[in-house]
C-alpha cells in the first residue's frame, strides 16, 4: 500500500512540512506500506490554465506527477490556515486533477495547522470545495495541529508533553482508519463501475 503525503504550504521550510514529516514516520512503523511526498513549497506547481489541455511546455512534470499519484491508495492532505483559507498552491493543486482518475475514490486525511487554536475554517473548505471533480473521498475524520510550534518538532525538548501526546495519539487513530479506507474502497476502483467519460464532471 502507498499514501501520498501533501503539503500545502508554500514555504520551504513550513511547519505543515514538519507535522508531514511526523505523520510519514508514524506511518513508516508499519509494515508493508510505502509513502511519497509532494511538498508544494520546495515543489511548486505552475498555476493551472488552459495549456493545461494542451500540453503546454510548463506542465512538463505533469506526467510523472500523474504517474505518483496514481500509485497511491490513499491520502494526507496538510493545509495551514492562511487567513482562514486554504493556501493558494493547494487550491491549484486540487485544480489540475479532474476526473482523469489519480484521485478519484481514493480515500484521504485532512489535516490543517495553525500556529494558534485555528484551523476548522481549513477542513470545512477542503470538505466543501476540494473533490466535486476529481472525486477524492475525504475521512469522515480530521487532524488538527494547533500550537503547532508545540508539537511534532524532532527535538523532543521543543514539544509541549501532554499537547504532542494527545496529539500524537490522535494521528495514531486516525492513520488506522485511513490504511483501513484505502483497503475498503480499493475493490470499489476495480469493480468496472466508474464512468469518468460519461460523467467527467461531479453534480
Amino acid at each position: 500500500m502507498k499514501i501520498g503525503v501533501i503539503i500545502g504550504s508554500h514555504r520551504k521550510d513550513s511547519q505543515s512540512a514538519k507535522v508531514g514529516r511526523f505523520l510519514e514516520t508514524a506511518l513508516a512503523s508499519r509494515s508493508g506500506l510505502h509513502t511519497w511526498t509532494l511538498d508544494l513549497g520546495k515543489t511548486p506547481l505552475p498555476l493551472w490554465d488552459e495549456s493545461l489541455w494542451s500540453n503546454g511546455p510548463q506542465w512538463s512534470a505533469i506526467p510523472s506527477l500523474k504517474a505518483e499519484l496514481d500509485a497511491c491508495d490513499g491520502f494526507i492532505v496538510i493545509a495551514p490556515e492562511w487567513h482562514g483559507m486554504v493556501p493558494a498552491a493547494l487550491k491549484n493543486f486540487f485544480l489540475l486533477w479532474a476526473a482523469t482518475g489519480e484521485l478519484s475514490h481514493k480515500p484521504a486525511l485532512p489535516c490543517a495547522v495553525s500556529a494558534g487554536e485555528g484551523g476548522a475554517y481549513v477542513i470545512s473548505e477542503l470538505r466543501m470545495s476540494s473533490y466535486k471533480n476529481n472525486r477524492l473521498c475525504w475521512l469522515p475524520e480530521q487532524l488538527i495541529a494547533r500550537h503547532v510550534k508545540s508539537l511534532c518538532n524532532e527535538d523532543a525538548s521543543q514539544n509541549e508533553g501532554d499537547l504532542h501526546d494527545a496529539f500524537s495519539a490522535r494521528c495514531d487513530y486516525a492513520l488506522e482508519l485511513l490504511l483501513a479506507y484505502a483497503s475498503a474502497l480499493k475493490p470499489i476502483r476495480n469493480a468496472g463501475l466508474i464512468d469518468h467519460e460519461t460523467y467527467m464532471n461531479g453534480m
